[in-house]
């Protein structure tokens, strides 16, 4: 079956398929298997067969595809996919299952998964739908990206529906005339076994589907059931490991529109009967309710505001939403529907929230609809606005009579100052807020969370450690621990301690699976992330980042996506793999955001580019905006909470501004040793002996970067040691000590190496041959040019300018000319690029 809605989202499966197909050099493998593309019904194998036949017709390669390949006889099939002519073919073969005769054939398998948002956002413009963002995201979801399911919905569903963020996704027509025809065929204690488990919507809970089946024989009805393939039970051999549910999402909508509205909301009323939890009976009660029910939006509401107090912000929103569709008053409704898209902004669906946003902006205002929408602002990173809202709902609020809603307020508040690093400020609204609410309430808890970190940009880390100490005596279980153990682990990724660090932010990044909130997870993700960098685990480093900016764009929220790319960048750089790391900077720049905990990892990527490059003019230029920043914003001066000083003052003596240099680094070194903080003064001493060198006093200069690893002694902080060991071992060079030198850029090279930082391996390697004493030189080399000399006669063979190849080398561009010249006269070259095409 073809598709009408063009090849959409298989662009690298088409580019991998013509890829297998030529050589190198573009021409067929004389002798090649088949590939067999694998996707289920619906998923578009003959869209993708007939857009290969037409790529590969541009690319003049020959390609023979095969659709429905598993329905021929074997023997046919075989016969098809052999090449019979005297050019080489290369065969694809696309198929819904692998059948023996499709295995015989010894094929490489490529599987076609289903499509991801943007390609079915791509597919609904295409079929002329307006379709909310947020239902974009739950269309992919509900049919798993299967094309042709995506499109019978956007072509059977009314075409105003897709506007509204709140609609329900029924199932195909063609879905759900199967399930009908199925169901028709069922016994009848199957079929009510089916009902009740589809009804019921939770494979944990098989008990109460059949407790309302009430069937007698429920092996023999399960076993039935199953048999229909409407409800499955993966890996269940026995009944002990009974978890059945809807075979998809799809299926389980259309039994539901079999069944009927009646009889559905029969079922629904009977299973709220059934069952004790709270929320399980109060769900069931509103799917059975179509009209207000005044009090049955009571105890929605109740017990949403207790789910919030425990963190269980995803609940609470659910919750809230459903008691303002049950509420009539219109006053308490707006209320209800505002709490809602809070509760969503806290479980971190910045997607859902925004969907909601012009219902809320068309209601009265009030001092919860402006922290609500200031809320939404500072997720997005928008700092002005979030701003003037939160100034608003301050100044509207009654603090008597909304005690709790100017908590909540005030830890808005907590969390703006947060991102602007602010610390004085971020403690003064946390006491506020925790005054206001109390310490156990939801707002104070997750105020007192992020006071410890106010606290140490204060310069009071002792008072940071204990008030994290305090809480997580009081906070040991539930969503509302993941809030507490992420802001410890931050503590103490800044102070230092990357040990503990990585252990309690991974505790908060495994908390996600017990009701966390996105938001928290993400910034454990991305703290994580520099811990990895940091201990060089940088290939768990990219994973952790990637699933970050996978969970930052499905849930919405732009404030954490610069400082995951940042790490990212930095890795890649350091590996030589500037595309990606391109990649990284122009995506950490992407989000629209003037949040400080956005502009600082976007110019530290791009500063970490370019000294990667050995542009360390651009380098500058990058740190400037950081440096002036750090004139207002606490958490830049405290040491080893951002990692920009060494990075500034390195830059500034390589470009011979030393001056400049030695008025950065002091009051930092005076903070960092009375913050006994190692890594910070590890990395301020590392910067100081690069200065003590260019000043020429290389005694001074050992002593510098001695401490420097001194302090770094016993920790597992490999690229700071690296990073030492490199501008050591350049420095002891430069001032004639090669054999010192050697040895302690062998070091660095060594730790390079297994960190795969392929750039500064080569630029030790560079360091090792200018030194002169390891290098194996031909008898031309000894002749004609010193190791100095084919450093440099290299670098500029490669296109770098004297200044860049001055940079690289660490003397200065006046050297650089010198030995150029020198060059010139021993080889018999007159310029660059004779230079370069003598070197080839």
């Amino acid at each position: 079956m073809i598709i009408e809605a063009g090849c959409v989202g298989r662009d690298r499966e088409v580019a991998e398929i013509l890829d297998r197909a030529a050589r190198p050099g573009g021409a067929v493998p004389p002798v090649a298997a088949p590939l067999v593309v694998v996707g289920a019904p619906g998923s578009g194998k003959s869209t993708l067969l007939r857009r290969l036949v037409h790529r590969a017709g541009e690319l003049s390669l020959p390609i023979r595809v095969i659709d429905d390949a598993d329905t021929l006889d074997p023997g046919v099939l075989e016969t098809r996919s052999r090449d019979e002519s005297a050019d080489p073919v290369f065969t694809v073969l696309a198929v819904t299952r692998q059948t023996p005769a499709i295995e015989a054939l010894l094929a490489d398998v490529l599987r076609l998964d289903g499509l991801d948002r943007d390609a079915v956002a791509e597919m609904a413009t295409r079929r002329g739908r307006v379709v909310h963002p947020a239902v974009i995201t739950r269309l992919t979801r509900h049919t798993g990206g299967n094309p042709r399911d995506v499109i019978a919905l956007l072509d059977e569903v009314p075409p105003h529906q897709w506007a509204r963020s709140e609609m329900t996704l029924p199932a195909p027509r063609r879905v759900v005339a199967q399930v009908a025809s199925t169901l028709e065929a069922c016994r009848t204690p199957a079929r009510t076994l089916i009902e009740a488990i589809v009804v019921v919507d939770d494979p944990e809970s098989f008990a109460l589907a059949v407790r309302l089946a009430d069937v007698d024989d429920v092996l023999g009805a399960l076993d039935d059931a199953r048999a229909t393939e409407l409800v499955v039970a993966p890996a269940a051999l026995t009944p002990a490991d009974l978890q059945p549910r809807p075979a998809d999402a799809l299926i389980g909508a259309a039994v539901l529109e079999v069944m009927g509205i009646a009889r559905v909301g029969e079922m629904h009323r009977r299973a709220a009967e059934l069952v004790d939890e709270p929320i399980v009976r109060l769900r069931h009660l509103v799917a059975a309710t179509p009209t207000p029910d005044a009090d049955l939006a009571d105890q929605l509401d109740l017990l949403a505001y207790e789910r919030g107090g425990d963190g269980a912000w995803a609940q609470a929103a659910e919750l809230f939403s459903q008691s303002g569709r049950l509420t009539a008053d219109p006053l308490l409704r707006e209320q209800r529907i505002i709490r809602a898209v809070d509760a969503r902004l806290a479980a971190g669906d910045c997607v859902g929230a925004a969907a909601l946003v012009p219902t809320v902006e068309s209601l009265r205002e009030t001092a919860m609809r402006n922290v609500t929408l200031a809320y939404l602002a500072i997720l997005r990173g928008r700092s002005t606005e979030a701003q003037v809202r939160l100034d608003r709902a301050w100044a509207i609020v009654n603090r008597d009579r909304e005690p709790e809603v100017a908590a909540v307020i005030a830890q808005r508040y907590v969390l703006h100052h947060l991102v602007r690093s602010q610390g004085a400020e971020l403690v003064t609204w946390a006491e506020r807020s925790i005054a206001m609410a109390g310490d156990s309430s939801s707002a104070g808890i997750e105020a007192a969370s992020i006071r410890g970190l106010g606290q140490a940009w204060s310069g009071r880390p002792d008072l940071a450690f204990a008030s994290y100490d305090e809480l997580a005596e009081r906070v040991r279980a539930g969503a509302q621990a993941q809030r507490v153990t992420m802001g410890r682990g931050w503590l103490q990724l800044g102070t230092g301690d990357v040990t503990t660090a990585r252990s309690s932010l991974e505790s908060a990044v495994a908390m996600a699976n017990l009701g966390g909130s996105n938001r928290i997870s993400l910034w454990a993700m991305a703290w994580l992330a520099r811990v990895q960098f940091l201990t060089g685990e940088w290939d768990q480093a990219l994973q952790i980042t990637e699933r970050g900016r996978r969970l930052a764009h499905d849930s919405g929220i732009d404030l954490t996506t610069p400082l995951l790319n940042y790490t990212a960048t930095q890795i890649h750089a350091l590996r030589g793999d500037w595309d990606a790391a391109e990649s990284d900077v122009a995506e950490a720049a992407g989000p629209i955001g003037d949040y400080e905990i956005m502009r600082v990892p976007t110019l530290l990527a791009r500063a970490q580019l370019a000294e990667a490059r050995a542009d360390y003019g651009k380098v500058i230029r990058m740190l400037e905006p950081v440096r002036l920043l750090a004139q207002t914003t606490p958490a830049l001066v405290e040491p080893g909470w951002w990692t920009w000083v060494d990075i500034l003052a390195n830059a500034l003596v390589i470009d011979g501004q030393l001056e400049a240099a030695d008025a950065l680094l002091t009051p930092h070194e005076v903070i960092a040793e009375q913050r006994r903080h190692l890594p910070a003064r590890a990395r301020l001493a590392y910067a100081r002996g690069r200065l003590l060198g260019a000043e020429g006093d290389i005694h001074a200069a050992q002593r510098s970067f001695v401490a420097a690893l001194e302090f770094l002694d016993g920790s597992p902080l490999r690229h700071d040691l690296a990073r030492v060991n490199f501008a050591y071992g350049q420095t002891l060079r430069r001032a004639g000590k090669r054999r010192a030198a050697d040895a302690v850029m062998s070091t660095a090279r060594e730790i390079y190496l297994s960190l795969g930082a392929t750039t500064y391996v080569e630029r030790c390697d560079r360091e090792i041959k200018a030194g002169g004493l390891h290098t194996a030189r031909t008898d031309r080399d000894i002749v004609d040019l010193t190791p100095q000399e084919d450093a440099v006669a290299t670098l500029v063979a490669q296109g770098l300018s004297n200044r860049e190849v001055a940079a690289q080398l660490y003397i200065s561009p006046k050297t650089v000319q010198y030995h150029l010249t020198r060059i010139y006269a021993k080889l018999g070259v007159r310029s660059r690029a004779e230079l370069a095409a003598s070197r080839r």
